[in-house]
């Protein structure tokens, strides 16, 4: 007599799509949690100085996004990688970390601290157009008549978002319209993003990720320190080891640096190209639903006007880019570093 069959135990494993979808859900929320974090500093002042200020939320959260780094890609730091750099890979190295570490992340910090969670959304959506037509100008890239439309839609839709909002105290006059201080300082952070983006792309590509992400890092988060130092004087960081600062950092940098970024790298490895930058592509719409329910920021008119072309313009690019990628390498590093440079704030 033969006994029946146990069923199987159904495993049921987490898909590369899955993991991107989380990593997105927590990249997008992190601009309005940034906000409600310096809130929550403002409610337990250290004398009269707010221990959660943002240079100290982007300073910490550095140090916290480098130690991740360094534990996952410390042994790319050897003589036989470093010895095939050039003086020429280190000047790039050099100049992509003071834009992309230093002065873009500085910029949407302060940028946070004069305008609404949305708007810096918005106006970050700036730096894709940008990093393509800088792609055509100076790279020679061809792109197809979708990202093309794409770009200039979401072009559009990011100077409607600037220059319809209501007046302010941060404004300037600038030929009869008012121009937000915050929304300009978002926008240059878009356009040193995509500088930065170009200087990869062109003599970057070969260098190993690790040494990239740990350089870039380290550099941009001293020069910051050293700018911030300059610019607001030695008390700007004088809470900077306030035990109630770094419990909230623990949280911030262990759920949006480490369990986000794992779950974006994790999610690559198995995912295509096309479907990390569609994906990505959702980051505005996040970071706006979460901008109200964690702040109570409601989209404004102007917001919802800018929003509405920007969301078209990235539908059409992402009709470009299936088509673009869809005979391309699956796994291919190059491709995966563009995706994660066009996917806007990511909280570090």
């Amino acid at each position: 007599m033969t006994r029946p069959k146990r069923p199987h135990r159904q495993i049921y494993r987490i898909s590369g799509q899955t993991y991107l979808w989380l990593a997105m859900l927590i990249f997008g929320a992190s601009s309005a949690v940034t906000r409600k974090l310096t809130e929550i500093g403002a409610q337990h002042f250290i004398g009269h100085r707010n221990p959660i200020s943002l240079c100290n939320v982007l300073f910490v959260g550095n140090l916290c996004a480098l130690i991740l780094l360094i534990l996952i890609y410390g042994g790319q730091w050897n003589k036989a990688n470093l010895k095939q750099f050039s003086r020429k890979d280190w000047v790039s190295l050099t100049a992509v970390a003071i834009l992309s570490g230093a002065l873009a992340p500085g910029l949407i910090f302060q940028a946070l601290a004069l305008t609404g969670v949305n708007n810096v959304i918005l106006v970050g959506r700036l730096e894709p157009p940008l990093t393509l037509a800088l792609s055509v100008w100076l790279l020679r890239e061809r792109v197809n008549i979708w990202e093309f439309i794409g770009a200039i839609a979401a072009f559009v839709g990011v100077i409607l978002t600037i220059i319809l909002q209501p007046p302010t105290e941060t404004m300037m006059n600038m030929g009869g319209f008012g121009l937000g201080i915050g929304e300009l300082l978002a926008a240059v952070a878009s356009v040193a993003i995509a500088a930065s983006t170009i200087l990869s792309k062109k003599h970057l590509s070969q260098i190993p990720l690790g040494i990239y992400s740990i350089f870039r890092t380290a550099l941009g988060t001293v020069i910051f320190f050293f700018i911030a130092l300059v610019l607001y004087g030695r008390d700007h960081f004088a809470d900077v080891l306030s035990p109630f600062l770094w419990q909230w950092m623990f949280l911030y940098g262990g759920l949006i640096v480490v369990v986000g970024q794992s779950f974006w790298v994790k999610g690559l490895k198995t995912s295509t190209v096309s479907t990390a930058s569609l994906i990505s592509s959702f980051g505005p719409i996040v970071g706006i639903i979460a901008a109200y329910l964690i702040l109570g920021e409601a989209p404004t008119r102007p917001q919802y006007i800018g929003g509405s072309l920007i969301l078209g313009g990235i539908f059409l690019s992402q009709v470009g880019t299936r088509r673009q990628t869809a005979s391309s390498t699956v796994n291919s590093t190059p491709a995966k570093q563009q995706v994660e440079t066009g996917m806007g704030f990511k909280g570090i």
